[in-house]
């Protein structure tokens, strides 16, 4: 059986992560906090902000942009999104 937790994001019980994404108080919060459906779709934006915006990763300058957009992201303030992308039709 899943865990659950009431995610931040999207504000309703869903199915958590299987363990805290990253090491440390910011990922205990994480595991706490948001549904592997936040996750999952924070990854997803996160590349898209990678590759629009040209982030070099080995960039201190470039990590603590991405870290201060995942904060906004999960926490449900406004956030940057990829300028150039446009969703595809279904």
């Amino acid at each position: 059986m899943s865990r659950t937790v009431f995610c931040r994001k999207y504000k309703k019980e869903m199915e958590g992560l299987d363990a805290p994404p990253y090491p440390g108080q910011k990922g205990q919060d994480i595991y706490d906090n948001i549904s592997k459906q936040a996750w999952q779709d924070w990854l997803k934006h996160q590349t898209m902000l990678i590759n629009e915006k040209h982030l070099n990763l080995m960039d201190k300058a470039a990590r603590q942009y991405l870290a201060e957009q995942l904060d906004k992201y999960l926490s449900g303030e406004d956030f940057d999104r990829a300028e150039g992308f446009v969703p595809p039709t279904k």
